[in-house]
This record gives structure tokens, C-alpha cells and sequence, in this order.
């Protein structure tokens, strides 16, 4: 099983919006999530726009893979966007900075 922890940075301008989103993801993108093997997912936003997520998978690439292929996912990928800053171009789901586990604790 693989940890996973990414960075996103949300606009201040957007972070109400963006928690109230969040407060009713759609059911076929809970759905598309489980079936790609996301398990245990959370996300965290600070008040300045740090967003900190949080995952275990199996497969993370295959995880994303499976999301990439999905209609939901572009959707709420093209949704989502105008929350991000410097996406340069990319999806959310692809402008991650994901993190190096360095320490676990069972």
C-alpha cells in the first residue's frame, strides 16, 4: 500500500467556495474515486490557501490512470481549476507536488 501526500495551493479569493464544494462532492466522483482505488482520502486547507492531501492506494499511478479515464473526473477536474494558482496550464490532478514520505508510524 502506498502513503501519498500532495500540495495545492487554493486562490484566497476562492477558499469558501472551494470548502463548500467540498461539502457535497458529486456521488458518481465519490464512486470513480473508490472504484480507482482511492481509499482513506482527506484533504486539509489552511486559511492561506495551502491544501494538503492525503491517500492510500495500492497503485497510485494506476489510481490516477483509472481517474484520467473517467468523465466524471474531467468534469470536476475543469471545475475545480479556476480554484488552483500556478497549474500552469494543468489540470489540478496534475499539478500536484507530491511529497516524499520520510517517517511512518504504525
Amino acid at each position: 500500500m502506498e502513503r501519498v501526500c500532495f500540495l495545492l495551493r487554493v486562490r484566497k479569493d476562492r477558499l469558501e467556495e472551494y470548502r463548500e464544494r467540498h461539502k457535497a462532492v458529486w456521488s458518481d466522483m465519490l464512486t470513480a474515486l473508490r472504484a480507482a482505488g482511492w481509499r482513506n482520502y482527506s484533504i486539509f486547507l489552511r486559511d492561506d490557501g495551502l491544501l494538503v492531501g492525503y491517500l492510500e492506494t495500492d497503485d497510485f499511478d494506476a489510481a490516477r490512470t483509472a481517474m484520467e479515464g473517467t468523465e466524471v473526473n474531467a468534469r470536476w477536474q475543469a471545475e475545480m481549476a479556476p480554484f488552483f494558482e500556478d497549474l500552469e496550464g494543468q489540470r489540478p490532478d496534475e499539478g500536484l507536488l507530491r511529497l516524499d514520505e520520510v517517517f511512518h508510524l504504525d
